[in-house]
């Protein structure tokens, strides 16, 4: 098997376990452990992994002037957005989380305009205002009387408060990651983490009743700390090595298609027509912000 069709599949794979994340995740909260100690043990998790694999990168001291900048990528990234993401999770569907955390890219190019005074063309506008109207109408419209769903809207407010955090996180690590090893910057994100997520997730990751969890609720954890926040992100680091990145970005598509048929086919969520269209309109401003112009044609 060739290197690239190697990276193929890893690239597919990191993105399978994005989608099934949401509905496994789901299948354990609040009943085995609340989303907040789910971070705790999430982050803890992550930290203990990349650091007992940080001697396979690079040995490279993180430069002074750049600690200020590290510590708000993991504020952002590995404490804000990961807590709105989990509680919006708790409280609202895994199809409306499969479908909301993909508005991410449309966020990206909104900061960066108004961040990085990135030139937004014509055509980016339009994936916009068609994503976030997506957006719009499931967390206005997209209400259901559920047991396991109790909060609908604001769960779903949540998700796209997610895709902020996790945008500023993504814009802000852009330069360090230009400077440093992934996994010099990820061992140290994590670790912050810990102690970002200590004050408000300790007392529900006590709660749980570690040594009387059934099988299904560990390894549905385990799937998350292990799958979803180590393994997804190697196969990332992997397949940037032999594919162009707007190639492993190209893969964002396939996600919310995933979580949307598993959550179905597993009989956790179902499917409407306001989560059908919000999903359609989402993916199309999606394409849109995410389309490159062509060779030689003038940005608008």
């Amino acid at each position: 098997m060739s290197k690239r069709t190697l990276a193929i599949l890893s690239a597919l794979g990191a993105t399978t376990i994005y989608g099934l994340n949401h509905t496994i995740a789901k299948g354990v909260m609040p009943l085995y452990i609340k989303p907040f100690g789910f971070i705790m043990l999430r982050v803890l998790g992550a930290s203990i992994l990349f650091w007992s694999i940080s001697f396979m990168g690079p040995k490279e001291k993180i430069e002074s002037k750049d600690w200020g900048r590290v510590l708000l990528c993991s504020l952002f990234g590995m404490a804000i957005n990961m807590l709105a993401f989990f509680k919006g999770l708790d409280l609202s569907t895994p199809i409306n989380s499969a479908v909301l955390v993909t508005t991410t890219p449309i966020i990206v190019v909104i900061l960066s305009f108004f961040l990085i005074k990135e030139k937004i063309r014509m055509l980016k506008i339009a994936g916009i205002l068609i994503g976030l109207s997506g957006a719009l109408i499931l967390v206005l419209y997209g209400n259901e009387i559920r047991q396991d769903a109790s909060k609908i809207p604001l769960g779903n407010s949540l998700f796209l408060l997610n895709s902020l955090f996790f945008g500023l996180y993504l814009i802000l690590v852009k330069k360090l990651l230009e400077k440093y090893h992934p996994l010099t910057l990820l061992k140290w994100m994590f670790l912050f983490g810990i102690l970002y997520n200590l004050p408000v997730a300790l007392t529900e990751f006590l709660e749980v009743s570690w040594f009387s969890l059934p099988f299904d609720a560990i390894w549905k954890m385990a799937f998350v700390v292990i799958g979803t926040t180590f393994c997804a992100y190697l196969f990332n680091v992997f397949a940037l090595t032999q594919l162009k990145a707007s190639t492993v970005s190209a893969f964002v598509y396939v996600q919310p298609v995933i979580g949307i048929l598993f959550a179905v086919i597993s009989g956790r969520d179902n499917l409407t027509t306001v989560k059908i269209a919000a999903a359609c309109l989402v993916m199309l401003g999606v394409y849109l912000v995410s389309k490159k112009p062509k060779p030689g044609k003038i940005a608008d």
